[in-house]
């Protein structure tokens, strides 16, 4: 198969870098197109980037010229990892000139006809989009992926609102330093400290989850019918977002039913092994002291969910530890993801 040539959108940041890195061998998507700032539009990407992932820069990108956030020589299959100050209007115009624009900032996410996408969650919104191109006049289309934080929470709920139904949620978030950006937080705030606000966090959650895990009637979203409350701190961690979840279920249910519905947790990505797709979107560590970021964080290619420490909750009914590749499944990953998805049920062709 001829590879689809893709442009990124903030190619410099950390969620830029993160797409370079992802897209480097992909066998649909071929990076040819760069954009960020003003201030590196012109220069070849190894010049304009402050390159911070482990992994070296990707040979095929460092020569590419980094251009304006403009549409015009760009690709039609635009991904975005741009800053929510300026994400809006960039995206909108690209949209508008024909371009797909699959995207991690927040603008879009909760707009009533745009998409907000997890594949194996909600794959049937992906038909938002044919409102969304009505309403708007749009030649091209806008789908997002949630915020880093809400995509744990969401895997780990999905299965067992579809086994059980679900009532009520809390989840406290111990956010890693690396979904705030580089330079991020600054040494002498975060070290040795616990951070017990993130600004719009919180928010973003609570709406998200519900969106997500909601039903798709008539072009619009029927939120899911149930309450969520997050708490949301920024913790010394590199990489991985680990929630601590309570739930009270619709119907009644063993761990072990909740175990099996975690593990047993498949759909259309797994069913027609796209490419960025886990094996196994959900890993259930059932040791004592498990999931942690340092040890588990990098499963399934940091695109799956893990959970443990299922246990009774004495406020709600049960209570468990999830943990996400924030940068991976909770951004580049996401959006990489809800692109294959898009190619596999012909909306790039």
């Amino acid at each position: 198969m001829k590879k689809i040539e893709v442009g990124l959108l903030g190619a410099t940041g950390m969620v830029g870098q993160r797409f370079a890195s992802l897209l480097e061998d992909h066998p649909w998507f071929e990076l040819r197109w760069l954009a960020a700032s003003d201030r590196s539009a012109g220069k070849k990407y190894a010049e304009a980037c402050n390159w911070r992932l482990r992994k070296p820069m990707p040979a095929k990108v460092r020569e590419l010229v980094v251009h304006e956030c403009k549409p015009g020589r760009a690709p039609q299959l635009i991904f975005s990892s741009l800053d929510s100050k300026v994400a809006g209007e960039i995206e909108k115009e690209f949209a508008a000139a024909g371009h797909v624009v699959v995207s991690n900032s927040s603008n879009y996410r909760m707009e009533p006809d745009v998409p907000l996408l997890i594949p194996e969650v909600n794959p049937g919104h992906l038909a938002l989009v044919r409102t969304q191109r009505k309403e708007r006049a749009w030649k091209g289309m806008i789908v997002t992926n949630p915020n880093c934080t809400t995509v744990g929470l969401a895997m780990s709920l999905a299965p067992l609102e579809r086994a059980f139904g679900i009532e009520k949620v809390v989840m406290t978030s111990m956010q890693a330093v690396s979904g705030a950006g580089y330079p991020g937080v600054p040494t002498l705030d975060i070290l040795g400290n616990v951070i017990p606000f993130i600004k719009g966090e919180e928010e973003k959650v609570e709406q998200e989850t519900q969106k997500l895990l909601g039903r798709l009637d008539g072009g619009k979203i029927i939120p899911g019918g149930f309450i969520v409350s997050a708490h949301c701190n920024r913790v010394l961690v590199e990489d991985g977002h680990t929630e601590t979840i309570s739930v009270s279920l619709g119907r009644k249910a063993a761990i072990e039913d909740l175990i099996q519905a975690w593990r047993g947790f498949r759909d259309l990505p797994q069913e027609r092994d796209l490419p960025s797709a886990p094996k196994h979107p959900i890993v259930v560590r059932e040791e004592p002291d498990r999931p942690q970021p340092k040890f588990d964080v990098e499963a399934e290619g940091g695109m799956a969910t893990i959970v443990g420490r299922v246990r009774p909750c004495k406020v709600l009914e049960y209570k468990y530890v999830a943990l996400s590749h924030n940068t991976i499944r909770g951004a580049a990953g996401a959006a990489l993801l809800n692109a294959e998805l898009m190619k596999s049920e012909g909306y790039l062709d």
